[in-house]
């Protein structure tokens, strides 16, 4: 009996204990949950369907038709011009000024972050692509066609992860709403000229947002940026 009863009593402390670090860290655990395990989640399931079936979701082809039944000369040109902004026109000089903005501010543990995330953004896209093999859909003559790999779609990826930091860095500040709200256009907008020029299917866009999502809220609990850099 009394080796009954101290179990019982280990067994009490151990759910008090327990219960207390869920409570203490339930903001990590649900951004964790939110942030990192559901975006994988969709991610996997995109990337093992497109394993063993390159040719696509059933949903992928009745999307793409719909979106180009808009199709104009006029639109092509904005689609064209806009789409660029997803990497070299946008996002690469956004991000070079961010991450100058942050070295002259000495604001190490975020700058680490920025670089490491985005890099590690387009490490993860490379090899995707590379492993997966997937073909970009060729439903009609594209205005601006790509030739590689387009699975996850890296414009969509490259975009998603620059927004993604952006409210992360900017979490705590008056900024952040202003972030969402601007980054969630831009990111919206440059998944639409994806599948409005033909070179992605829908599925493509959404694997490289997930991705984008679970590898900027992951590396933020590693190195969590806002921190302050005193040892």
């Amino acid at each position: 009996m009394p080796i009954i009863f101290n179990n019982w009593k280990r067994l009490q402390s151990f759910l008090t204990f327990f219960k207390r670090l869920i409570v203490a860290h339930r903001a990590s655990l649900l951004l964790l949950l939110i942030g990192v395990y559901l975006p994988l989640q969709v991610f996997g399931e995109l990337a093992e369907d497109v394993w063993e079936n390159e040719g696509g979701f059933r949903w992928d082809v009745p999307i793409l038709l719909a979106i180009h039944s808009t199709a104009r000369p006029q639109l092509d040109v904005f689609a064209g011009t806009l789409t660029k902004f997803g990497v070299f026109w946008g996002v690469f000089p956004v991000a070079s000024a961010i991450a100058i903005a942050l070295f002259l501010r000495r604001r190490w543990r975020s700058l680490i972050y920025f670089i490491t995330t985005l890099l590690g953004s387009i490490i993860i896209n490379r090899t995707a692509k590379v492993l997966l093999h997937r073909v970009r859909p060729h439903l009609w003559v594209s205005p601006a066609p790509e030739f590689d790999y387009g699975f996850p779609s890296g414009h969509a990826m490259s975009s998603m992860t620059l927004v993604a930091v952006l409210v992360i860095l900017t979490w705590g500040s008056r900024w952040r709403w202003l972030v969402i709200i601007a980054g969630s256009l831009f990111v919206l907008a440059i998944g639409w000229t994806r599948l409005y020029l033909g070179v992605h299917y829908p599925s493509d866009i959404l694997a490289g947002w997930t991705a984008s999502v679970a590898w900027a809220v992951g590396v933020s609990l590693l190195i969590k940026p806002n921190k302050s850099d005193r040892a």
